[in-house]
């Protein structure tokens, strides 16, 4: 025979049944539907910004000084900012606002040469160029690739993504998810790795310029401006020998000494661009332009649009129409010149190489090629500068199919507009506060749960007081 069971123990499981259902009935009443990509909420992408370092100011000098003799140049649209700092662009990489991690890299580099052999070439020649900073922890070091020539022994070293400086975050937070994130004049040492790679110029542990940097921060994978590819889907015909083209631009930042005189303490000056000209940091791109090629003859004929009119201190010079004509091997890039109230059209400005303009997928490109101020470019900038000496390089990018994009201007991203205070870090991008009851579990939200906690309570305390009188009405009696 089955033992016996008494009916509370049904009437309790009914109780517990019931208290459950009742719970998840209730729960789905009160409870928001939370996001499906919730788990994926603290993903975000970096795209936009810049990372302004001087590397070593004292090794600047040395580099120009008397000793060696040297000069440095930029590559890959790297710009100058301030006094003795260069400025990298296009951030891209990752962020996690929950732990504060950021990984981001920046595009553009320095090329240093010194102590000049009679040969041409350079004892120091040195390539610090697409730095990369990495926090993870409390710790921040930054990356670059390099290309070095060992002291004394004239070996060269080529390494990519070398650990060059640690740097002191003190703790810094740098969580939170706002945008952007800027860490402003963090203090920087030179690392082992790094001291290696800076061909013995300097040991380990020593001081570098302090490093500052801002990144916009995207939510999710959304993706940010980045050179534009072309794409493999050309047409057979795409890269036609000869014809016409209505999309492309020159980029050109005249010469960046002639900037840095604009904007300094002499001139007290600025530019600005109208007409659809653009502010690439290191360069002015003039777009849309319009003409007509043909690769076999080596000839390019093409007018931009844009204006870029400096101002300051006894300087008005404006440059607008300007055009590039490429002929044997030679480009030259021409302008209306208006200069103290004088006009001058189609005024030769600069002179560069361009033998090569061959079509490729769709794009005819040459990327900063070396330039030089010509006789009437001379008299433009008023006697400032002698016929031949160096501009800043050219770039020409010119679309010969329709599918063709042109590539993207450097990206700075948002302006920080950090103080410069003391020289303290900081991180300058709070989180932006949400919207009401936009997070996954808002105030009302809690509000809720804990009313129903309460609610739940005595619904339970009830069924189970109920439950305990039947079993103690039904139950027999015990001896």
């Amino acid at each position: 025979m089955l033992p016996f069971r008494p009916a509370g123990g049904r009437v309790r499981g009914r109780a517990r049944v019931l208290t459950a259902a009742f719970l998840v009935a209730l729960l789905g009443t009160l409870l928001p539907a939370l996001p499906a990509d919730t788990a994926q909420a603290a993903a975000r992408t970096v795209a936009g910004g810049r990372l302004d370092w001087g590397i070593k100011s004292s090794f600047q000098s040395y580099v120009t000084g008397p000793i060696a003799h040297g000069s440095w140049n930029l590559t890959g649209g790297a710009a100058t900012v301030g006094d003795s700092r260069f400025r990298f662009h296009s951030a891209t990489g990752g962020y996690d606002p929950d732990s504060g991690a950021l990984t981001v890299s920046f595009s553009g580099g320095v090329h240093f040469t010194g102590h000049r052999k009679p040969d041409g070439s350079y004892e120091l020649d040195l390539t610090i160029s697409r730095p990369q900073v990495a926090v993870a922890d409390g710790r921040g070091t930054l990356f670059a690739d390099m290309t070095s020539k060992e002291k004394g022994t004239g070996r060269v070293t080529m390494a990519a993504r070398v650990p060059l400086a640690t740097l002191d975050l003190g703790g810094l937070d740098t969580r939170g998810g706002g945008t952007p994130i800027a860490l402003t004049n963090v203090p920087a040492k030179l690392t082992a790795q790094g001291a290696r790679a800076f061909a013995g110029y300097y040991t380990q542990g020593t001081q570098l310029d302090p490093v500052s940097l801002s990144a916009d921060v995207r939510a999710g994978a959304e993706a940010g401006p980045t050179a534009t590819p072309t794409g493999d889907g050309d047409d057979k015909d795409t890269d036609a020998p000869r014809g016409t083209f209505t999309n492309a631009a020159v980029d050109w930042g005249v010469r960046r000494t002639f900037r840095e005189y604009v904007t300094g303490g002499i001139a007290k000056g600025s530019w600005h661009l109208s007409d659809g000209a653009q502010d690439g940091g290191a360069l002015f791109r003039f777009p849309r332009g319009k003409g007509t090629y043909d690769a076999e003859k080596g000839t390019l004929d093409a007018d931009f649009a844009g204006t870029l009119r400096f101002t300051g201190k006894n300087l008005d010079l404006t440059l607008t129409a300007v055009s590039v004509e490429v002929k044997d091997g030679r480009g030259t890039l021409s302008a209306d010149v208006t200069s103290g109230g004088t006009r001058s059209a189609h005024t030769p400005l600069a002179t560069f190489d361009a033998e090569r303009l061959t079509p490729e997928k769709g794009l005819i490109t040459l990327t900063e090629v070396p330039a030089k101020l010509t006789a009437e470019g001379a008299k433009a900038f008023g006697g400032m500068y002698s016929a031949g000496t160096g501009m800043d390089p050219v770039s020409l990018a010119v679309a010969v199919d329709k599918k063709a994009a042109l590539p993207a201007l450097p990206d700075l991203g948002t302006d920080p507009k950090a103080a410069a205070g003391d020289g303290k870090r900081a991180n300058q991008a709070p989180a932006a506060a949400p919207a009401p009851d936009s997070s996954p579990v808002s105030a009302r939200t809690v509000t809720l749960l804990v009313a129903a906690g309460v609610l739940l309570v005595a619904v339970a305390a009830f069924l189970v007081l109920r439950a305990r009188r039947r079993t103690a009405s039904t139950a027999p009696p015990q001896d």
